[in-house]
């Protein structure tokens, strides 16, 4: 088969041919049909410092797809050749303290997929049954292929109450914008999405955006204020690791209000634990993926609703004997793109 494959510990990637991987007794191989990329994805291509301490080559990456099963292991009960399947990127050890409490996506012994194991960019994947979720046949490879980023955002904005209250989203990545989407899908309002790169700032009014504030263009604190009748937002959502932002999203919340973080600063942030959290009664929520399979069900609802439509942020899509130019899309300073699907 072929596959895209970091084969080197040095920037880039290679479209090479692999053996077809074999499914074991508790594994499901699926053939894809769409793959996207993830930030994560990105800073394996360009070898970043994370990418050099955390991965280890060679190794098939991408861990953003769907396809259909072509063979089951004999174990498996919960899917059958046929189906169409979304992938749960983080695989659980089931038997750890957090598996056996509810948690299975921040199990202690966790993997992840195209990171400490073979992943998705390739044309199959034997992956542990315990992370396919089954799809309606009507949905769209692109939007299957989303799934689990959609999650993310599924998740960080519904990790608490959000119908009829305000909400700030820090960040425009893809997360970021469909994070935007779920909130005004679930009835939040008004939703004030801060932006980096102008060129997101149409796809975010899309995904259902009142007001869009950009990064050194606008005082995003004193406009967030304004917006609110000097209150703030009964809810903050950061989506970027920015510490300016996570300093940001502090400042905008009301008292009594709630954060959830879903982006990852690259060094320690210092908060004032005082002024920024206790005295303001805050809320906050850690975001670490996507619970399995709770997020997945109000995802799969959201979308059969009809409300929530994250086609808007899928901007680019190419073969896979094309994939570096989806790589320099995803990597270029003014970020010109929104999700970028990859197709065998």
């Amino acid at each position: 088969m072929l596959a895209i494959v970091k084969s080197e510990k040095k920037p880039g990637a290679k479209l090479e041919e692999r053996p077809n991987p074999k499914p074991g007794p508790n594994d499901v191989l699926i053939k894809i049909k769409a793959a996207s990329i993830c930030g994560t994805d990105a800073q394996i291509y360009e070898w970043n410092a994370w990418a050099e301490k955390r991965i280890k080559p060679p190794i098939i990456f991408g861990h953003e797809f769907c396809g259909d099963v072509v063979e089951v292991g004999s174990m498996v009960q919960t899917v059958a050749v046929g189906d169409f399947v979304s992938a749960e990127s983080h695989i659980p050890c089931g038997y750890c303290f957090q598996c056996r409490n509810d948690q299975m996506h921040i199990c202690k012994n966790l993997k992840i997929l195209g990171v400490d194991t073979n992943g998705g960019f390739a044309e199959y994947i034997s992956l542990p049954s315990v992370c396919a979720w089954k799809n309606p046949t009507t949905i769209k490879p692109q939007i299957a292929s989303i799934m689990e980023p959609l999650g993310n955002a599924v998740y960080t904005a519904l990790a608490d109450e959000i119908t009829g209250l305000s909400v700030a989203v820090f960040g425009c990545g893809p997360s970021g914008l469909f994070t935007v989407g779920v909130c005004a899908a679930s009835g939040a309002g008004p939703v004030i999405s801060v932006i980096k790169h102008e060129f997101r700032r149409k796809i975010a009014q899309k995904m259902g955006a009142a007001k869009v504030l950009k990064v050194g263009e606008n005082d995003i604190v004193a406009e967030i204020m304004k917006a609110t009748g000097g209150e703030g937002v009964d809810v903050a959502l950061e989506m970027s690791g920015s510490p300016d932002a996570i300093h940001q999203a502090f400042q905008v919340v009301k008292k009594g209000g709630r954060i959830s973080f879903f982006g990852i600063p690259t060094k320690p942030v210092d908060v004032n634990f005082a002024d920024e959290i206790i005295f303001k009664g805050l809320r906050i929520y850690g975001i670490n993926g996507r619970l399995m399979y709770k997020t997945w069900y109000k995802m799969k609802n959201l979308l059969e609703s009809g409300k929530l439509d994250p086609s808007p942020v899928i901007t680019h899509e190419f073969s896979f004997k094309d994939f570096e130019k989806g790589m320099t899309a995803m990597i270029a300073p003014d970020r010109s793109c929104g999700k970028v699907i990859l197709h065998p």
